[in-house]
Formats: C-alpha cells, sequence, structure tokens
C-alpha cells in the first residue's frame, strides 16, 4: 500500500498565494513515482511513522520565490523535503541510512527538515548537513 500522493509532492503554499500553477511535466511526473515507489515508501515502510511532506515538486518560478538553488533536484520531482513525525531531523536521517534503501542526496537542512532525492541508476548516497 502506498502512503503518499502525488497532490502531496506538488502542493506549494507559495505557489497558491501567488496564483502560480505547479503542475510538473510528465518526466518530472514520473521522477515523482520512483521518489515515492524506490525511497519515500520503503522508508516509510521500514521506520513506521507518518511523514510531514514541506516541498516537493517546484516549477522555476515557486523555486526562485522559496530561495532554492537554480540546481534543485526539486525542479525535476526528484527531491523531496519533509519531517517523520515523533522524530528529530537528525533522528530520521539517521533511521534512514539505517533501512538500506538508495537514494542520491539525504540531508540535514538547518535542523528543520530532511531533504532526500532519487536518481533511478544514478543515486550517490550522498549525506550532507547545512
Amino acid at each position: 500500500m502506498l502512503n503518499f500522493k502525488m497532490s502531496e509532492l506538488i502542493h506549494s503554499n507559495k505557489a497558491i498565494e501567488h496564483n502560480i500553477n505547479n503542475m510538473p511535466d510528465i518526466n518530472s511526473l514520473d521522477n515523482m513515482l520512483d521518489l515515492i515507489f524506490y525511497c519515500l515508501q520503503p522508508v516509510r515502510d521500514k521506520i513506521g511513522k507518518p511523514f510531514d511532506i514541506s516541498s516537493g515538486y517546484r516549477n522555476t518560478q515557486v523555486n526562485k520565490l522559496v530561495g532554492g538553488k537554480t540546481n534543485s533536484q526539486h525542479l525535476k520531482g526528484a527531491a523531496v523535503d519533509f519531517k517523520i513525525r515523533g522524530m528529530t531531523v537528525t533522528a530520521a536521517i539517521n533511521a534512514i541510512k539505517n533501512t538500506g534503501i538508495e537514494y542520491d542526496q539525504l540531508i540535514n537542512e538547518y535542523d528543520r527538515w530532511v531533504h532526500i532525492s532519487f536518481v533511478k541508476g544514478k543515486n550517490r548516497k550522498q549525506n550532507l548537513k547545512y
């Protein structure tokens, strides 16, 4: 069973606030499906706690408004920022590392949220902290 919906990965308060259509193209949708299937859902199944997603896909306009990097994986639908309920960011990252799932980047962003990305066939398994 999947615990994630595409609508969660597309939703953007910033897009709504600025009346921007944040609908991804077909390639970004495909990347989001891979992210859910190979990364997010396996983590959710192994950790057993709900996720609160704060940012998924962002088009160029939305990415700029939120201060995202120009090469952000969010622009391709290949990244998501989230918290795991009942866990600190550090605890969530350590738990994710222990699951053995594939990911491209796993980033502790300012101890405020987890950033995880997935690039099918090209995962670098990078662990970063900002």
